[in-house]
C-alpha cells in the first residue's frame, strides 16, 4: 500500500472540506454560503462548533434509530404463539416455518425500497425520509397488533420493512452533521441505538404480550388488550415513534439545495491541495466509484457472517451436549446476549471514538477481524467447561465478538459514506442497505442448514460437529478481512497538504 493511502488510514475521513487552519475553513465556509440553503447553513454550524460535538443533532441520530430499530424484533418472543393463534398451520411442526416467513417479510421489504429511499432522501432531503419513516412506524406498527389473519400480519410487517426506509439516509445525516473528527462518534451513534433497540425489542415483546395472561390483576380478556393480546408491545413501540415524529419538527436538513457554480468551484480550487481533491465532484456513477463498491463487498461479507454468527451462536448454545452444545435454556442465552449488547452499549458510547482516531477505520478493522478468528477458534472447546467457568468463557466470548463486530461494521460504514459526494451518499446508504438486507437474508438459511448437517457428523473425523460451524464462521471471516486490503479494497488517492 502506498504512502498516501497509509495517510488516509491515519487521518479523519475527509468527506467535507478539511482545514487545518479554522479561519481559513470559516472563509470558504462562508464564501460558499447561499442563504436560504439548510446545507449551507448546516456548514457553518460545524465550522462554528470549532472541533464541539453537536449534541443536539446526534440526540436526533440516536433517537430515530432506536425508534426504527425497536419494531424489527419486538415479535420475536411472541411471533409463534401469534402464528398458533391465527390457526393457519396444520400441525405444531409447522407453525416454525409461518413464523419464520413473518420474520423475513421485514427484510425482504427493506431489500425491494432500500435504493429507493436513499435516491428520495437525496433528491428531497433527509428529514422528510425521517419523517416519513416515523410515521410508518407509529401506524403500521399498531396495525400489526390488531392483526388477526396470517396476512394481515405479513402484509403490516412487509409495508413497515418497505416504507421504513431510515437506515441508509441517518447514516448518511450523522455524517452531515459531525465535524470531521466526530463522524466516527455519529455512525457509531446509529450503530449503537440501533443494536440497543434490536436488544431490548424482545423485551418489550416478551413481558407486554399477552398481559390478560401474565397480568390478570390489570388486564381482563374482554378489554381491547385481551382480546388482541399482541397490541400492547406495539403501542408502547408506536408511542416512542409518536413521541420522536414530533421531535423531529426541530430536526434540522443536511442537503445543499442549490448547483454547484463556478464561484463555488473557485473558491474550492484555491484551497490547498488535499481540501479541493474532496472537494471537487467525482464520477457521478457509483458503480464507477471503486472504493465505495469494494468496501460495499467487505461491508456485505461482515455483514453475513455477523448474522450467521448470532444465529449459530443461539441454536448451538441450547442445543444438547450430545450434539456439541451447551445445554442452555432459552433463558440463559437471553441473558448472555443481553450482556453482549450491554458491553456494546458502554463501547460505543465511551471508547470507540478514541479507538477509531488512534488507528482509523481500516486499520481498526483489520485488527478487530483477525482478532475475531482467534476468538471464534475457542467456542468449541468451550463444550469441556461448566459451570461458573462455562459461564464466564461464554459471557466474556461473547460480549468481546460484540465489541469487535460493531467495529468491523462501523469502520466499513465510516469508509463507504466517505468514499461518496454528498448527493450520492443517500443513495449509496440506500444500495448497502438493500444488499446487507439480502445477505442478512440468507445467513440465517444458510446457518441453520449448516448446523442441522453438523450435529449429523458429531463422529466424523475431519472437524466434527459443532467444530465444522465455526471453521465455516471462520472461513467467512477470513474473506471478509482479506477484501479489506489491495487489490480487493481500493482507496481514493489523497494528496499530501501543502
Amino acid at each position: 500500500m502506498g504512502s498516501m493511502e497509509e495517510a488516509l488510514l491515519l487521518k479523519p475521513p475527509p468527506s467535507v472540506v478539511v482545514c487545518h487552519h479554522a479561519a481559513a475553513a470559516e472563509a470558504a465556509a462562508e464564501a460558499c454560503h447561499h442563504d436560504g440553503c439548510p446545507g449551507c447553513a448546516m456548514d457553518r454550524r460545524k465550522v462554528s462548533l470549532r472541533g464541539s460535538i453537536p449534541y443536539k443533532e446526534l440526540f436526533y441520530v440516536g433517537a430515530t434509530s432506536l425508534a426504527a430499530s425497536l419494531p424489527i424484533t419486538c415479535l420475536f418472543p411472541f411471533m409463534y404463539f401469534m402464528v398458533r393463534d391465527f390457526h393457519i398451520a396444520k400441525t405444531e411442526e409447522d407453525i416454525g416455518s409461518y413464523a419464520g416467513f413473518l420474520a423475513a417479510s421485514y427484510m425482504i421489504g427493506r431489500a425491494i425500497t432500500s435504493i429507493f429511499w436513499g435516491v428520495a432522501s437525496d433528491r428531497l432531503g433527509r428529514k422528510p425520509v425521517i419523517v416519513f419513516a416515523m410515521l410508518s412506524v407509529v401506524i403500521l406498527q399498531t396495525l400489526f397488533g390488531l392483526s388477526t389473519k396470517y396476512w394481515m400480519a405479513i402484509a403490516a410487517r412487509l409495508l413497515l420493512g418497505s416504507l421504513n426506509g431510515i437506515l441508509g439516509p441517518v447514516k448518511a445525516y450523522a455524517i452531515e452533521v459531525c465535524p470531521t473528527e466526530h463522524q466516527a462518534l455519529g455512525i457509531s451513534i446509529v450503530s449503537t441505538m440501533w443494536g440497543f433497540g434490536v436488544v431490548i425489542g424482545p423485551g418489550l415483546g416478551g413481558y407486554l404480550s399477552q398481559p390478560a395472561e401474565k397480568y390478570p390483576q390489570i388486564f381482563s380478556n374482554e378489554s381491547v388488550l385481551g382480546r388482541f393480546p399482541y397490541l400492547l408491545p406495539c403501542l408502547v413501540v408506536s408511542f416512542f415513534a409518536a413521541v420522536v415524529l414530533i421531535s423531529c419538527i426541530w430536526l434540522p436538513e443536511t442537503i445543499h439545495k442549490h448547483k454547484i457554480t463556478e464561484k463555488d468551484i473557485r473558491i474550492v480550487k484555491a484551497l490547498p491541495s488535499q481540501k479541493s481533491h474532496w472537494g471537487l465532484p467525482r464520477k457521478r456513477s457509483l458503480l464507477q466509484n471503486w472504493p465505495w463498491m469494494s468496501t460495499l463487498a467487505s461491508y456485505c461479507l461482515f455483514g453475513l457472517h455477523e448474522t450467521a454468527y448470532s444465529e449459530i451462536l443461539s441454536i448451538w448454545a441450547v442445543s444438547d451436549r450430545k450434539y456439541g452444545g451447551l445445554t442452555f435454556t432459552s433463558g440463559d442465552i437471553g441473558q448472555v446476549l443481553s450482556m453482549a449488547g450491554a458491553s456494546l452499549l458502554v463501547y460505543q458510547l465511551f471508547v470507540y471514538n478514541w479507538v477509531i482516531k488512534i488507528l482509523g477505520p481500516l486499520i481498526s478493522s483489520r485488527i478487530a477481524s483477525t482478532l475475531s478468528i482467534f476468538l471464534l477458534a475457542t467456542f468449541p472447546f468451550m463444550t469441556y467447561l461448566s459451570g461458573a467457568k462455562l459461564s464466564f468463557a461464554l459471557y466474556s466470548a461473547a460480549m468481546t465478538k460484540s465489541v469487535l463486530g460493531i467495529t468491523i461494521s462501523t469502520g466499513m460504514c465510516l469508509l463507504q459514506n466517505n468514499a461518496v459526494r454528498q448527493d450520492q451518499r443517500g443513495t449509496a446508504n440506500g444500495i448497502s442497505t438493500s444488499a446487507l438486507s439480502f445477505f442478512k437474508a440468507i445467513a440465517p438459511v444458510g446457518a441453520g442448514v449448516l448446523f442441522s448437517w453438523a450435529q449429523k457428523r458429531q463422529d466424523a473425523t475431519f472437524f466434527p460437529g459443532d467444530q465444522v460451524v465455526f471453521l465455516m464462521l471462520i472461513l467467512v471471516q477470513l474473506c471478509g478481512l482479506i477484501s479489506t486490503f489491495e487489490p480487493f479494497l481500493v482507496l481514493p488517492p489523497v494528496e499530501e497538504c501543502s
